[in-house]
């Protein structure tokens, strides 16, 4: 069973985050729509997609995020088969 992920709700919350003009205003959006746990899970994934990209071994990974094999395989996934939103930002970043 797949989830449809483009809902209107989505599109709010999508929309409330590009008003963000900031680290602090992030800080504070975020603090509030997620748990802490889900945040600092959200920030591990990135990280972990990171290391992936720079060719770090799952084990450097593990060791320095604390990240499980199943998640890093999960990340792994969505780098080689997903919608390449991470390879977007990377190449965003790495222009600025």
């Amino acid at each position: 069973m797949t989830k449809k992920i483009r809902t209107e709700e989505v599109d709010h919350l999508f929309e409330a985050i590009l008003t963000l003009q900031n680290k602090d205003e992030c800080y504070q959006f975020f603090e509030d729509v997620c748990t802490v746990n889900e945040l600092l899970s959200l920030a591990q994934r990135y990280e972990v997609a990171q290391m992936l990209r720079n060719k770090n071994t799952y084990l450097e990974i593990a060791e320095k995020t604390g990240a499980s094999t199943a998640t890093i395989s999960r990340v792994n996934r969505s780098l080689n088969y997903g919608n390449d939103g991470y390879d977007m930002v990377f190449k965003r970043l790495n222009n600025e």
